[in-house]
């Protein structure tokens, strides 16, 4: 490894070797992966397409593997496609634009690069327009949509194409954004040149006009000019578009303050705090409440770009989506998205409920590999094997259930304290799906001995022995059950003090809702040992609980002493009296 060559000098590459070894100890390091694309792209003094072949592939390995791992930082995107033009050129570039626009299709600035890239380098102007609509598919409803909208405006007015611009603007005008008043005043003024055909819709135009030729034939019966009418039916269209600016004046005027809540409409690595959540979430019970689908969709991925990390918002968007009808395939791509690249797989709960959509689905094959590969990454993970064993249970029946326990317990990748959890789940099993609490019972006896300082094995253990059902002729016996459990937790198990003492509280509580008229004695007497001073505690048998430090190092605080108030001296006179004075003839 020492001499492995990444292009460059051996100073450049000592530091690129140091920083992948950095990752490897440490691979979510953002600022780590920020100097490793430095570096790769500084290789030789600038990577260009005279450079070293390996410091290419090089830096290029560099960026696919740090936008694979960050794919929301639409800036990385554009300096990728950038060295690509420089690189290779045109097509290449475009490739990364591509990829960049399929990880991050809500941001509006990648797209604006794109597109104006696509403008400079590409003659046909057909395939530019085609690549600015699918740009305004995808982000021409942002509240701050007006750079890719302006970029899209100046293209048409290379080619002085005044009926397209007028096309855009009449589109524009209907969308609540930051900047909608400008818009409106450049389509009123360029309305008032159009054809009549294009201010209107054909249905609303009709109405118009017969409602021009109407008015005019009640003041002045006879046929009118055309011109007559085109001029009052332009007034009654300015009415009309009018009407379209105050509405979407309201209802830009409706976003204002959900807009202004929104201090980072971008990704980064940090943490988002609760206030701007909050506003996500109030935002988005806003445009539910509006009810337009393709609002409500359109502001959830921009949502996820910047709350990419929290599975809340994975949640909220799969369970609203759920509810459309016919949308199953753009539900298992919203939890593909979530699984497969933007939330961390410690936050196991977005890919468990991925899982679950797929056996509804009928896939439970995609279920068990779902859970499968979460084990691959957390091999202790309780709710996951839970899970999975449930799975193989509601398909497999018990046996499978159990199947699943047994190979983890075997599994030397599980951890104890996940092993004692699942043992407990293993008699669940036993007590609550096949019915037979005496082979639960076997199943936490013979096991003890494994997890003898395990909270999770002995509270189940004991939790399971409480909660059978009895009956007056059962009743001892089950008692018995209860307080074996409770010795071997007092003396053989190797529990915390406190972890003793809140199990044997829960006994105590047994004793006096369930117990006899003899078993108020034990319970003083454990309440005694339990809660008594440490000259009578025994939480365990055979032993007390420990003493309090010694404290060695005491330093008395001197006390300040208070000047006795009036009282204070009237009282001390009359002790002072009261101590002279004979008693029968004595001394006090």
């Amino acid at each position: 490894m020492a001499d492995y060559q990444y292009g460059g000098s051996e100073e450049e590459n000592a530091e690129l070797y140091k920083l992948e070894v950095d990752l490897l100890d440490d691979p979510d390091n953002f600022e780590t992966w920020e100097k490793l694309v430095r570096a790769g792209e500084g290789l030789e003094g600038g990577i260009n397409r005279n450079s070293n072949p390996q410091a290419i592939t090089t830096v290029r390995a560099i960026y696919d593997r740090f936008l694979a791992k960050f794919p929301l930082l639409f800036g990385y995107w554009k300096k990728y496609a950038d060295l690509e033009f420089s690189i290779t050129g045109t097509e290449a570039a475009e490739m990364v634009y591509e990829r960049g626009i399929a990880s991050i299709s809500p941001s509006v600035d990648l797209w604006a690069n794109y597109c104006s890239f696509k403008a400079e380098t590409s003659h046909n102007a057909d395939i530019i327009r085609d690549l600015f609509e699918r740009g305004a598919s995808c982000v021409g409803l942002d509240f701050l949509s007006h750079p890719f909208w302006d970029k899209y405006i100046e293209f048409e007015e290379r080619f002085e194409g005044h009926d397209k611009i007028f096309a855009i603007l009449g589109r524009v005008i209907h969308i609540p954004m930051h900047q909608y008043s400008r818009y409106f005043e450049r389509y009123r003024q360029l309305a008032q040149t159009r054809p009549l055909a294009e201010l209107a819709p054909e249905e609303t135009l009709a109405a118009f006009r017969a409602e021009v030729e109407a008015a005019l034939s009640q003041s002045a019966p006879g046929p009118k000019a055309e011109a007559e009418i085109e001029r009052d039916l332009r007034i009654r269209l300015d009415s009309y578009h009018l009407g379209i600016f105050t509405n979407t004046q309201t209802e830009t005027t409706k976003r204002w303050t959900f807009e202004s809540g929104i201090k980072r409409p971008y990704f980064t690595v940090t943490e988002l705090d609760q206030i701007q959540l909050t506003n996500w979430h109030n935002y988005l019970d806003f445009e539910e409440a509006e009810g337009s689908f393709a609002r409500i969709q359109f502001l959830y991925e921009r949502a996820l770009v910047t709350a990419a990390y929290y599975d809340e918002i994975w949640f909220r968007y799969a369970r609203w989506m759920a509810a459309q009808k016919d949308k199953e395939s753009d539900l298992r791509i919203i939890y593909q998205r979530a699984a497969y690249i933007h939330v961390p797989i410690a936050n196991a709960a977005i890919r468990l409920q991925y899982a679950y959509f797929e056996e509804t689905s009928g896939r439970v094959d995609v279920a068990k590999e779902i859970h499968g590969a979460i084990l691959a990454n957390l091999p202790s993970h309780v709710e996951t094997i839970i899970s999975l064993a449930n799975l193989c249970r509601r398909h497999g029946g018990l046996e499978a259930a159990i199947e699943i326990y047994k190979s983890q317990l075997d599994s030397p990748e599980c951890d104890m304290a996940t092993k004692a959890a699942l043992v407990a789940e293993w008699a669940r099993l036993l007590w609550k799906i096949k019915g037979n609490p005496d082979e639960a019972r076997m199943v936490f006896h013979n096991n003890q001995q494994y997890y003898l300082d395990s909270r999770p094995f002995w509270g189940s253990y004991l939790a399971f022995e409480i909660e059978q059902p009895t009956s007056s002729a059962t009743e001892s016996v089950q008692y018995d059950r209860i307080k074996k459990v409770i010795a071997d937790i007092r003396s053989e198990s190797r529990l915390q003090i406190d972890d003793v003492k809140e199990l044997v509280e829960i006994y105590m509580a047994y004793l006096l809702e369930r117990g006899t008229a003899d078993t108020a004695k034990e319970y003083m007497v454990l309440d005694r040992e339990v809660h008594g001073p440490a000259s009578v505690a025994r939480v365990r048998n055979g032993g007390f609980a420990a003493p309090p430090p010694i404290i060695t190092d005491f330093q008395p605080v001197p006390v300040p002493i208070a000047q006795p108030s009036q009282e204070d001296a009237a009282a001390t006179q009359a002790y002072a009296y009261y101590q002279q004075a004979p008693v029968n003839g004595a001394a006090v």
